[in-house]
């Protein structure tokens, strides 16, 4: 079995213990190190960590002593899980990349850059190979992967088997976002108990430029990204853990409900046969009963690493209508991330 030792930038934050606690008996990497703000330096991880997991904290983890977010301080580690405010993520997670320390991250900063990888390993795997087209160090030692919007993953990987098959047109969706995607403290309860805020700022544009990047195809290098319009509107209602998805989906090919929802039963994962750990045996999960998916029912399918659909229809407007869901800071954020960064191991780019 591999063996290697992770940090974890951002730490002390929401997605930063689910880092901690997702990692705690990973079969392949160990916490080594954990990085968070200048005022958490130098406090044991208990101290200044205020914990929101449902689980204890690590002992492991509790007793680390944290450290700031420096390159130097993180030379013992063969990676990072990013899991840093996009305010700071750009100036930091660069800076581990020169210093030859590979970032997995779940920040927003580089997905759009055109050499670094926007990943989900059962969608766009050979993404990876743009990690070749990086320059942060003359030996390519130092790199950045992304994962993307925690919408786009249950979106893009429900599109996946149908774009292959039938060309996907055009793309409406409605997200109703659980209030863990705002981190912590979150959503004040005056504005979210017995409400729904039908704006999120910000993330929009993410669910409109982000699935063209995941869906294209590579060649000589560069990524070809696929065009077609996504029209999204992002709303927040008080669920906790999840984000349900209405989407309609437009074909290039004729193509009914029924086919679709046998591909997206039957699809099989491109990376199944790599026994990564984290990885869902199968990555949709579609089922029967119409009033499925529920986030409080089937967020945690599969450790929280399936994307779950149901509701497969005839649309009225475009061509065919579904639901999916899946949960957003595991499958959206921690979990995909630690997914990467498994796939990258199984490829050699982690060492």
């Amino acid at each position: 079995m591999p063996s290697y030792n992770a940090g974890v930038l951002g730490a002390t934050g929401a997605v930063g213990q689910k880092f901690i606690r997702l990692l705690e008996n990973h079969p392949w990497f160990t916490v080594k190190a954990l990085g968070a703000s200048e005022r958490s330096a130098g406090k044991s991880y208990r101290e200044a960590a205020n914990w929101i997991e449902s689980t204890p904290m690590p002992e492991l983890a509790a007793g680390m002593k944290v450290r700031s977010c420096k390159a130097e301080e993180f030379k013992d580690v063969d990676f990072v899980f990013s899991g840093l405010d996009s305010s700071v993520a750009t100036e930091i997670e660069g800076e581990f990349a020169k210093a030859g320390i590979p970032v997995i991250s779940n920040a927003k900063n580089f997905r759009t850059d055109p050499t670094v990888p926007l990943l989900i390993p059962e969608v766009n795997p050979d993404h990876i190979e743009l990690i070749r087209e990086q320059n942060f160090t003359k030996d390519g030692s130092g790199w950045i992967v992304t994962n993307p919007n925690c919408v786009v993953v249950p979106l893009v990987t429900t599109l996946k088997p149908l774009h292959e098959a039938f060309g996907i047109k055009s793309v409406i969706l409605t997200s109703m976002q659980a209030i863990s995607g705002a981190g912590y403290p979150g959503v004040p309860s005056l504005d979210i108990l017995g409400n729904v805020i039908p704006l999120i700022g910000g993330e929009e544009s993410k669910i409109h430029e982000e699935p063209l990047k995941l869906l294209a195809e590579l060649k000589d290098g560069k990524l070809i990204h696929t065009d077609f319009p996504v029209q999204a509107t992002a709303t927040r209602v008080p669920v906790i853990n999840g984000h349900l998805l209405t989407v309609t989906v437009g074909f290039e090919k004729s193509a009914d409900a029924a086919e679709a929802e046998k591909l997206m039963r039957d699809w099989e994962s491109p990376i199944a046969d790599l026994g990564l750990p984290s990885a869902p045996p199968k990555p949709i999960k579609v089922h029967d009963d119409e009033r499925y998916p529920q986030p409080r029912l089937h967020a945690d399918s599969e450790q929280g690493m399936q994307t779950a659909v149901g509701r497969v229809r005839n649309a009225n407007v475009l061509d065919i209508t579904y639901v999916a869901m899946a949960h957003n800071t595991v499958r959206g954020a921690a979990g995909g991330a630690i997914l990467n960064a498994e796939l990258l191991v199984k490829k050699g780019f982690i060492s």
